[in-house]
């Protein structure tokens, strides 16, 4: 319950990560409960337009603030990086993908 999650997905492979997700953050369930570290999830598309459940990352970002959770709070629980590979550069130039 204490150790950090890393998660990274491209396009439709987010979807596994959806219902973990929800069960660590949007659902009363133990492992919500007993969950310490920070759950940080890597979403990489081509435009954001394409983001797939973004207002589901919006209203973990929500709650997490309001249970005084977040980086400004001092104790992040949930984080999300977005890779815009058609909106966004990479710190060395050219497109931005997820491994950047």
């Amino acid at each position: 319950p204490n150790g950090d999650l890393i998660m990274a997905a491209t396009g439709t492979g987010i979807a596994p990560y959806r219902g973990f997700l929800r069960r660590l953050f949007l659902e009363p369930t133990p492992a919500a409960d007993a969950f310490r570290g920070l759950a940080w999830l890597f979403l990489g598309v081509a435009n954001r337009d394409a983001l797939l459940y973004d207002d589901e990352w919006q209203a973990i970002l929500q709650r997490e603030t309001a249970r005084g959770r977040s980086a400004a709070q001092g104790r992040e629980s949930f984080r999300l990086t977005y890779a815009l590979s058609r909106e966004e550069s990479a710190p060395g130039g050219g497109k931005m993908y997820i491994q950047d």
